[in-house]
């Protein structure tokens, strides 16, 4: 007989509980006492695990901060690629956009922790796209992997209001043709 899964650490419980609904419900309208209240734990212990609110929006932020994989497959398809996982992401349900967009919209630009993570997420997203135009060749790497960059996030916000997955589709063609310009052999991209 397989032994049963490990049950998730306390710390570990609350960090999973406070990701899902910082995220789907945002960071201000949920409290520590709704978190331990979900988690069927007092205030105490979550303060035992995380001594604040900020402390735990810190562990939430960290939990997010997720660099893309590496991958074997051509840097056109790794870029393209990023795209067409937005747009899976865009159909799902629970899709509510960046956290760190969210985090800093919430918190204010003045919160410089938040403000700190966010940009360093932002920048290592737009450092990953450079490293993989570079090894296209591209001339001027750096601009492009900032308009790819600001594609995704441009996309991201016009899902949001839109509630339409087809943005990231939008984005990936405005990609391809940024590619192209960049001297970059581009398949054809498949559209719906």
């Amino acid at each position: 007989m397989a032994p049963l899964p490990a049950k998730p650490d306390m710390k570990d419980r609350i960090l999973e509980t406070a990701d899902r609904l910082f995220y789907l419900q945002g960071i201000r309208s949920v409290g520590v006492d709704t978190i331990a209240a979900e988690i069927g734990i007092s205030k105490r212990t979550l303060y035992n695990h995380f001594p604040s609110k900020d402390a735990l929006i810190s562990a939430y932020l960290a939990r997010r901060f997720v660099s893309p994989r590496a991958s074997d497959k051509p840097p056109v398809e790794q870029i393209l690629g990023t795209f067409d996982s937005l747009e899976r992401r865009f159909a799902s349900k629970d899709f509510r956009g960046c956290p760190f967009v969210n985090a800093v919209a919430e918190l204010g630009s003045e919160d410089q922790s938040v403000r700190k993570v966010a940009i360093a997420f932002k920048e290592s997203r737009r450092l990953w796209f450079r490293d993989l135009l570079l090894q296209l060749g591209v001339a001027d790497a750096e601009a492009l992997a900032t308009q790819l960059t600001l594609l995704v996030d441009g996309s991201i916000a016009q899902d949001l209001v839109r509630n339409d997955p087809a943005m990231a589709r939008a984005a990936k063609q405005a990609a391809t043709v940024l590619l192209k310009n960049a001297g970059v052999k581009v398949a054809q991209v498949k559209t719906r």
